[in-house]
């Protein structure tokens, strides 16, 4: 495998330069670390899906496969890279997307494909979008470019861990490799590459809660199809592993899948835009986010990569990832309150909120009986810890009341 991959990187080289592996200073001091992050936010489609689909293409069109129509389904990085190296070949491509998909990534693949390709809408679903891609492809003779599940895709995954190699310093080992998984191609071609450089348990890999596919197929044996996803984190948000990407990693254990919390995935999203600069996706900060999980005590000392699998956000998300965050992190509270309607009553309840504390919501839900009004109430705070402070508060006051923060199935109704 390595030889094929280091010939995948020398043909890549004419598409873009290696992105950096950087040491960050803000991680690597708050986890008393060596922590290294591969920016493959910073490829010329903000993610790593590129070197798949350009490794594909290479070796179709090496195999005497010009002439050919290329065809992908996907409203995401996949086809962004898919439409990035169809203009840079200069072979036509067809790219089919979910009429539910946001005109954003809609625009940007249009961008990067310029005139070869074209854009097909299909479907609520993307099972829909992929079954009419499916039969395009047989009605025109064309070429398939699948997501993950290819052999060629897995070389070209792989690439990534063979810069890394390149780039660490003379004779460092990483202790961990971090890397997140969603249909797999990526974690597949890396520990391939790599299991002659670092230990088997040197592996992490991070799916996000909603979309546990790796974990639950490792648990089971053989691959799973989930019944639901949460696709909060749409990179990633995959609800079969490939076959072929499980049978190459099949042998890791359950003990290295981190499942990780979409919440906790946004207070990674907000700290890296905050304090660093770095825009990230979802997906893109799942292995940052798996340092928090792991912790100080388990990371101190060692030298660790993280890949950042890419940055295409869109900022129209920004004011959910901001609330998400705030919520995981303890700051922000919804609750449920039954206050008494008379005069003073909303003075008295103002009265029991701290310095730090501040309504973010305020309204009425409904009437339910003369006396009494139910409240739907939001708080932000400063620190975590005045929220016990104030329930003891309402406690005192004999305010009934009920937190809905974490309750899914009512915060989704009304937050």
């Amino acid at each position: 495998m390595k030889q094929d991959v280091d010939s995948a990187v020398k043909a890549l080289r004419t598409l873009f330069p290696a992105t950096p592996l950087q040491l960050n200073e803000h991680l690597s001091a708050r986890y008393g670390a060596a922590i290294y992050l591969k920016r493959e936010d910073l490829s010329p489609v903000r993610s790593y899906k590129i070197r798949g689909a350009f490794n594909f293409f290479r070796k179709v069109i090496d195999a005497g496969g010009t002439g050919k129509t290329f065809v992908c389904a996907s409203a995401g990085n996949h086809a962004q890279g898919f439409a990035f190296v169809c203009r840079h070949f200069g072979v036509p491509g067809v790219v089919f997307m979910p009429v539910t998909t946001p005109q954003q990534k809609i625009d940007k693949t249009r961008m990067f494909g310029g005139e070869f390709i074209s854009i097909k809408l299909v479907g609520d679903f993307f099972d829909q979008c992929y079954q009419a891609a499916r039969d395009h492809v047989e009605r025109i003779d064309g070429v398939m470019v699948p997501p993950f599940d290819h052999a060629d895709i897995i070389e070209g995954q792989a690439t990534v861990a063979a810069e890394i190699v390149a780039q660490l310093p003379q004779g460092v080992v990483p202790d961990l490799v971090i890397m997140p998984v969603g249909g797999g191609g990526l974690s597949a071609g890396m520990t391939g590459y790599l299991k002659n450089v670092v230990r088997p348990e040197a592996f992490i890999f991070c799916e996000p809660e909603g979309a546990p596919s790796l974990r639950r197929s490792l648990e089971t044996g053989s691959v799973v199809t989930l019944d639901q996803v949460d696709n909060f984190v749409d990179g990633a948000a995959v609800g079969r592993i490939g076959d072929l990407n499980f049978a190459a990693l099949r042998h890791f254990s359950t003990d290295q899948v981190l499942l990780l919390a979409e919440n906790a995935i946004c207070v990674t999203i907000t700290d890296m835009l905050n304090v660093e600069g770095v825009v990230l996706e979802p997906a893109g900060a799942l292995s940052i986010t798996a340092l928090e999980t792991l912790g100080r005590e388990a990371l101190e000392g060692k030298t660790i990569v993280a890949v950042v699998s890419g940055g295409n956000f869109d900022f129209e998300r920004l004011p959910d990832v901001k609330e998400r965050a705030m919520r995981h992190a303890g700051l922000k509270k919804y609750f449920i309150l039954r206050m008494a309607q008379r005069p003073g009553a909303l003075k008295d309840f103002l009265g029991l909120l701290g310095e730090e504390d501040d309504i973010a919501r305020f309204e009425y839900l409904k009437k339910s009986a003369r006396n009494f009004g139910s409240i739907l109430i939001g708080i932000e705070t400063k620190h975590p810890e005045n929220f016990p402070r104030l329930k003891a508060a309402f406690d005192a006051a004999g305010l009934r009341y009920q937190d809905i923060t974490d309750n899914e199935v009512l915060a989704n109704l009304v937050i």
